[in-house]
């Protein structure tokens, strides 16, 4: 935990993991460590064995550098020079308004703490700490052959302490765009900013199938209902952030006739009510708004903001197909992640995932379908293979035996819909053989994340019976 904290004062949002790098080759320097980092930041520090476990198999212990920033609309925070302030409240460590950064701050931690100790049993280690995993896996993707040694993995991005994970999902980004002309908003027509906030909101893998609505989708459901009542204009529209995330707020400046001003409030009030009443369970905390706002001179032309609203509401998002091989889990889904109006366009991102590559590309499709019928342009991603579980992983066996000696139960061994950077390290290294643990995380990728305490030194302790373990 000391590492974590000191982890929460050093900047490492996605792409700019400059200073966490030099961090990490100071770390291994001042403990006579090898270190090497590759061209793209990836860090590699390696550990000989301790005293009596020489010739063992060297094992690699992995976790990203980087980590979300996401933040409450409210709060004035700077990622790149401000620091993570953390608190504790009933067993939860948690950060005042920002994301905790324990995606994948802890992995990072309990791999320094190996790194660090003189008296953990352990084989040889290789910690390897890659960059950029929450914004494309780059620094996975980019992973060269040659860089490590072990043929045994231990990724430590997983989010649910008494879970080893096996397998993952791919996954793959679209990116959509709508061109439009700009047009003269009528005179007599007055400006409202309407949109939604506090959202639950959470990873769009590992939490898709938990409820939380879609900022984006709501607030699309409103402008849907709008457009066709009244003679409204749509001047600007933006929502979500990150295209991991279950977008959390979604906003939009609209102009209506000043004769409807009464009306179109009361419309949103009732709207607001009913999805309050909807997503009464899991959007407690929702915040719904309609206010006066400047005037804005220009709109975007009513038949391609008719047709990006439409769209908007139309499009599939959400769990597209359970798995018939692994009861409980999430198969193929889709997000409707981000949406930004830029001069003459607007230009959206939805991200989809499967562990079925077919399956894949068929989501995605229906999502490019819907938008390219409104209109729009839609280009997708590489995207980034999954991982496909392996039933005859020795890691595994040697995973689960350590865990039932530890706490005398079976540990639950499952695949998650989520990404992990495993997929990606079996392109350079096809020989590795690999679990994924963790501890207890819940609301990753918003400013509700948080880390339960108690299961961090279950965590570690299950690691380190691991190590003492492999032969």
């Amino acid at each position: 935990m000391d590492f974590f904290l000191e982890i929460c004062r050093i900047p490492r949002p996605s792409g700019s993991e400059e200073k966490m790098g030099e961090y990490l080759m100071s770390f291994a320097a001042a403990r006579g460590l090898a270190a090497r980092k590759d061209e793209v930041g990836n860090v590699l520090i390696s550990k000989p064995a301790a005293p009596g476990f020489e010739g063992r198999q060297t094992v690699i212990l992995q976790a990203h550098q980087d980590m979300v920033c996401e933040k409450d609309a409210t709060l004035d925070h700077d990622f790149m020079t401000q620091p993570i302030e953390t608190y504790v409240e009933d067993g939860w460590l948690k950060a005042r308004g920002t994301t905790l950064g324990a995606d994948d701050g802890m992995g990072v931690a309990m791999a320094l703490a190996i790194l660090d100790s003189k008296e953990i049993e352990h084989g040889p280690v290789e910690c390897l700490f890659t960059v950029s995993e929450e914004t494309g896996l780059t620094g996975a993707t980019c992973l060269k052959p040659g860089l490590m040694n072990g043929k045994m993995l231990i990724n430590l991005d997983s989010e649910d302490e008494g879970q080893i994970y096996i397998g993952c999902a791919g996954g793959m980004n679209s990116m959509i765009e709508f061109e439009y002309k700009s047009e003269p908003v009528p005179t007599g027509y007055l400006f409202l900013r309407v949109g939604v906030d506090k959202f639950h909101g959470g990873h769009s893998g590992d939490d898709i199938e938990k409820g939380f609505a879609n900022a984006n989708k709501i607030l699309a459901r409103f402008l849907n209902s709008a457009q066709d009542k009244y003679d409204m204009r749509l001047c600007s529209i933006s929502g979500g952030n990150l295209h991991n995330a279950i977008p959390r707020d979604a906003t939009a400046v609209i102009a209506v006739p000043f004769a409807d001003r009464e009306k179109i409030r009361v419309d949103f009030n009732v709207f607001a009510s009913e999805v309050q009443d909807e997503y009464h369970v899991t959007e407690r905390e929702a915040k719904f708004f309609m206010e006066s706002t400047d005037a804005v001179a220009e709109c975007i032309e009513p038949a391609v903001a008719r047709n990006i609203i439409r769209s908007v509401f139309a499009v599939f998002n959400g769990v597209y197909a359970m798995s018939m091989d692994v009861p409980g889990l999430v198969e193929t889904s889709s997000n409707l992640a981000r949406i930004r109006t830029e001069q003459g366009k607007v230009t959206m991102v939805a991200s989809q995932r499967s562990s079925v590559e077919s399956a894949k590309y068929a989501v995605q499709a229906t999502v490019a379908a819907c938008f390219r019928l409104a209109g729009a342009k839609v280009e997708q991603s590489d995207g980034y293979p999954g991982w496909a579980p392996n039933p005859k992983s020795e890691l595994l066996d040697i995973s689960v035996r350590a865990y039932k000696e530890l706490f005398g139960r079976d540990p639950q061994v499952k695949a998650i819909h989520a990404g992990l950077e495993c997929g990606l390290f079996l392109d350079a290294y096809p020989d590795l053989d690999m679990i994924s643990i963790g501890p207890t995380l819940r609301g990753v990728h918003s400013p509700s994340e948080r880390l339960e305490l108690a299961t961090v030194p279950m965590v570690f302790d299950h690691l380190l019976a691991i190590l003492r373990e492999i032969r």
